[in-house]
Parts: C-alpha cells; structure tokens; sequence
C-alpha cells in the first residue's frame, strides 16, 4: 500500500507507511524456512519512505545484514526515498532478481505479483504484503490455481500504517511465491 493511487503526486491518503517492526518479524520467519532467501540482488517494487519515514524494507533487510548495494529501490511517488522513481507496472527491469518484495497498491497487487513473478530468477522469491482476505475473491480463483503462493505468513498483531498508531479491522500476510513452485495450496504460518 505504498501508493495507491496511480498518479506520480502524492495524495495525503494515499501512502502507508510499513512498520519496519512487523517486516522484520516477517524476515526472522521467513528465513527460519528460506535460509539463503536474502541473497543476490533484491528489489523493493514500491519503496516508499518521505522525508519523515525511512523506507520500511530496505530498513528491515539491511538490519538482517543485507548490503545496502544489494537492493534496488523503485516508487511512483516523488517524494519518495527510492532511487528510481518510475512506476513499477511500466518499468523495465534491467535484470532478473533472487528477492522482489513490497507493499503494492491492493487494486493492483495481482499485477504487480504477476510482473515480479516475470522478474526474478528461476527459485527466486516475490513477497507481497497483502490483506488476509486477498484469498477471498471469485476474480482471482483462475489466478489462485497458477499461482499459490508457497507460504502465507499471517501478522496476528493489526498493523498500524499510520503515525496515529490506529489499526483497522484487517489482518495482513507477507504471501510468498517461490519461482517454479506451486503446490496447489499455501504452507500457512502466523507471526
């Protein structure tokens, strides 16, 4: 949800920002199964971060040791931290990545997992934050059956992307598709 509205200026209601907290509790997990899973090149597809937040993943990898020259940082949004500011959707990767992860706009979350999926190494990993009801919708049962993800990481803690520190009635999952795999169904595991 880094941006949710298309366009290149930023609307008050249109970033939220990711609590480093939570994706580094994503990251100890996710890595408790993927052991080499935070190697190689890594891109964070909708950065984030303003001048009064940093940008929540790269902040996160970095933190689990992650070299800041391994990932590439990519936001629509002009004031954003990211190096390159260009919308995801329309950019053209200049190459192939072990790690794609972000929090995408939810409108366009299916796009963004299916453009990722294109952009990372065979094995490689795309790691979506996603509402836990992304599961629950008759238009993406066709995509469901070709892209399941590997593991679902459910936060049990309601995020708070605002400085307010209020939540909303949403459970989130960091969703997590493995190049190559699809089993049918999702390993299911909660933070």
């Amino acid at each position: 949800m880094s941006s949710t509205k298309r366009g290149g200026t930023r609307k008050d209601a249109d970033y939220y920002v990711t609590p480093v907290r939570h994706v580094s509790a994503f990251l100890d997990e996710f890595i408790s199964h993927e052991s080499s899973a935070l190697t190689g090149a890594i891109l964070d597809s909708c950065a984030g971060g303003d001048k009064w937040h940093p940008m929540s993943y790269p902040v996160a990898l970095m933190d689990k040791g992650v070299p800041k020259s391994n990932i590439t940082t990519v936001d629509i949004r002009k004031d954003s931290r990211a190096a390159i500011k260009a919308d995801y959707l329309e950019w053209q990767a200049p190459r192939l990545y072990s790690l794609i992860i972000s929090n995408p706009p939810f409108m366009l979350a299916q796009e963004f997992i299916e453009k990722a999926l294109k952009e990372v190494v065979n094995n490689g990993f795309v790691v979506m934050l996603l509402r836990l009801n992304y599961f629950g919708s008759k238009k993406r049962k066709a995509f469901w059956k070709k892209h399941m993800p590997k593991y679902s990481f459910v936060h049990v803690e309601r995020m708070s992307f605002t400085d307010d520190g209020k939540t909303d009635s949403i459970e989130y999952m960091h969703a997590v598709w493995q190049k190559g795999y699809n089993s049918g169904y999702t390993k299911l595991y909660t933070i």
